[in-house]
């Protein structure tokens, strides 16, 4: 029930699984794939060239299989997860994974992708890291992309002031290689939870239990002594190097390509696996990675700023925007100042956002077309424009100074003003629109 065959079996029924025989290559063929289908289902592929592991992508491309993950219906996704977060609890402690079934000293057994032609090698984008809390001695769990170097060896992205990173420094600070675990396939609840940025000192897999239901169980693992998803496809364990680096560079959700970077090491121990092991892609830039990392992110928004404002009736983060610098609020006004209050709040919030966009209940906040009308019908530059200069914001934007990490953000108001009289900003609807269906007169 907590593993990802479960999740595929689940989604098959639903016709949201395709799956492909023909022989195909980690090699550019996978993501050339992943990135025509995009968000419009999941693909299996069972068939590799370079290995005998089946592959999936496209997990949670659409916020429909995101909210058949965890359990949810599309409109319900963010009370889920808010609650889940409230509610985490931790998983119980089984003796043996699934994932023991065989064992490797060998990476390159894996299809490991080549996704985009710049960047610097193949990539694992779906790696979860698992580590212990030097201060707490709790576990905590984050994505981190990977690129093999040799047969036992990665370079692992990390970012700056993070868990891993934060842990990895104090290692190094008393001279020690850090112990951590990989897992590659696991139920999507728990990458969901995976990509959540919890607090220090908690662990996101109490999310992920959460989640699922409570009913997630997790193993030991032998050489680092950390708690993995028992019914993880493949596992990994090993440490970080202290003092050895790796140049790299990928692509990242906006699909552009990231500065050159040099990065830790990774070096394997023992990888371990399950019989017909499913090996998890994520194509970078794209829907399911778009979705993962922002998702959690509008969760947390309409959770803080409801409590704030409750006026605001939802927060999304734009497609457009990529999920993750763009955001619409839709309110229901009460007073003329309330947008630039809440486009204050917002940004706060979230301190990637470089634009946050506030329109009225009767402004689909997901329809790029009803946000853009909201601003043809409502929105005056000269009043209701909000700049903010040189302030943080998102690494990830290639027009921001990228040395000091600074940017503008912009505030739109594209609400109607209290004071205008509002028979001129209702939208106009045809009665009884909804029953007329077009089979009944065109046969």
């Amino acid at each position: 029930m907590t593993d990802l065959r479960h999740y595929l079996s689940l989604i098959k029924k639903s016709g949201e699984l395709k799956t492909i025989k023909k022989c195909v290559s980690t090699k550019y063929e996978i993501a050339g794939i992943t990135a025509k289908v995009d968000g419009s289902s999941a693909v299996l592929f069972e068939n590799i060239m370079e290995s005998d592991f089946n592959l999936v992508s496209n997990l949670v491309g659409t916020r429909k299989r995101f909210a058949q993950a965890i359990g949810s219906k599309e409109e319900k996704i963010h009370e889920t997860v808010i609650s889940a977060i409230k509610k985490a609890k931790k998983p119980k402690i089984i003796s043996s994974g699934e994932f023991m079934e065989n064992k490797s000293k060998n990476i390159s057994i894996m299809p490991i992708v080549t996704h985009f032609e710049k960047e610097s090698g193949p990539f694992i984008t779906s790696s979860i890291a698992y580590v212990k809390n030097p201060e707490t001695g709790e576990q905590n769990s984050s994505f981190h992309r990977m690129m093999p170097i040799d047969n036992t060896h990665f370079s692992i992205r990390m970012v700056e002031g993070r868990h891993l990173h934060r842990c990895f420094l104090d290692a190094k600070e008393h001279h020690e290689d850090l112990k951590i675990a990989i897992t590659v396939g696991v139920h999507p609840a728990i990458s969901i939870a995976g990509a959540y940025q919890a607090e220090w000192g908690k662990d996101e897999i109490d999310i992920a239990n959460s989640l699922l239901g409570y009913k997630l169980t997790l193993a030991k693992l032998p050489y680092t002594g950390l708690h993995v998803p028992s019914g993880t496809e493949i596992v990994m364990e090993g440490k970080i190097l202290q003092d050895k680096i790796h140049p790299e560079w990928m692509v990242e959700m906006l699909q552009t390509y990231d500065h050159h970077r040099s990065q830790p090491i990774f070096e394997l121990d023992s990888l371990y696996y399950r019989n017909n092991p499913i090996f998890h892609d994520i194509l970078s830039g794209f829907s399911e990675h778009r979705l993962l990392m922002g998702m959690p992110i509008e969760s947390k928004l309409n959770g803080e700023l409801k409590k704030t404002f409750p006026q605001i009736q939802q927060v999304s983060m734009t497609n457009g925007g990529c999920n993750w610098l763009h955001a619409v609020v839709q309110i229901k006004k009460k007073t003329n100042s309330d947008p630039k209050k809440i486009i204050k709040k917002t940004f706060e919030s979230h301190r990637s956002l470089k634009q946050v966009t506030i329109v009225d209940e009767d402004i689909d906040p997901n329809n790029a077309e009803s946000v853009e009308y909201a601003m043809a019908t409502r929105f005056q530059a000269d009043k209701d424009l909000i700049i903010i200069k040189n302030v943080r914001g998102s690494s990830l934007d290639p027009s921001s100074d990228q040395k000091n990490l600074k940017t503008t953000k912009m505030g739109i108001d594209a609400t109607r003003s209290l004071l205008k009289r509002p028979e001129g900003f209702e939208l106009a609807k045809i009665p009884k629109i909804d029953k007329i269906n077009l089979k009944d007169y065109f046969k």
